[in-house]
């Protein structure tokens, strides 16, 4: 797994109607690797979370996920309303094959991981925002890879509840030793969490340019190495924004 890595995009191209969203992109994760991906509106970030997640299939080009399938957060938890927060893990325990004796073990061990002891029967009308996404959390860890899928898990999320966040999801990647592919539009957000960061080209489905983030763990969202790359990253995605179209109706 070393040698492959986690996750292996080689030449992926994804192409719908006519319409090509993603265009020979090129990825490697490495185990235990968080890399966020940043890009404007439309620039195929999320299409890439999917052809990784096994959600679309590419036109071309090869995709490697070690373990087979991973796992998948969305921007909503998606948690299943008619059931406790309890119920909707044991619910993904179950479907990866956990014995019925081991179920309430396993989803209070998940849910104490994310912080949540006590929430085992409540119902997701009782839960906070951010208590849906520790609750979508465990359910994504009880599918069991060690490959988590992050679609703008945060997103919605007030600010302080959004801080909060980031810090336990680095504390369960780093307890859990995961690899983490993080889709966001926050650039900060990207700093914040990853290890790398890698910037989509607007409208061209390409990865435009990466950065290493060399800013020792933990971080804060307002530390100063933070913003100044925060900087630099934003002003290389506003030129790909205002050149992105452009580029796109020079492609052949």
């Amino acid at each position: 797994m070393t040698a492959d890595g986690a996750i292996r995009l080689s030449g992926v191209t994804r192409t719908v109607g006519g319409r090509t969203l993603l265009r020979d992109v090129n990825l490697r994760l490495m185990p235990g690797e968080f890399l966020c991906v940043l890009g404007g509106s439309g620039c195929g970030k999320s299409t890439l979370l999917n052809v990784v997640a096994g959600l679309d299939a590419p036109t071309s080009g090869t995709i490697h996920v070690a373990g087979g399938r991973p796992s998948l957060m969305f921007q909503e938890s998606a948690l299943f309303s008619w059931l406790t927060a309890g119920g909707n893990i044991k619910f993904a325990l179950r479907l990866r094959g956990v014995p019925k004796s081991e179920l309430r073990h396993e989803t209070d061990k998940l849910l104490r991981l994310v912080r949540l002891p006590q929430a085992y029967d409540r119902r997701v009308h009782e839960l906070s925002g951010g208590m849906r996404q520790r609750v979508a959390l465990a359910r994504a860890l009880a599918q069991g890879s060690d490959v988590l899928l992050m679609d703008e898990p945060f997103a919605a999320l007030d600010a302080i509840t959004c801080d909060l966040l980031h810090e336990e999801l680095t504390r369960v990647w780093t307890t859990r030793k995961l690899t983490v592919l993080f889709v966001t539009h926050n650039v900060r957000e990207a700093v914040r969490l990853g290890q790398r960061v890698a910037l989509m080209g607007a409208h061209t489905g390409r990865i435009a340019h990466t950065w290493d983030v060399d800013i020792p763990y933990p971080r804060r969202i307002d530390d100063a190495n933070v913003a100044a790359m925060a900087r630099e990253i934003t002003e290389r995605l506003r030129e790909e924004i205002e050149t992105g179209g452009v580029w796109e109706r020079s492609i052949p």
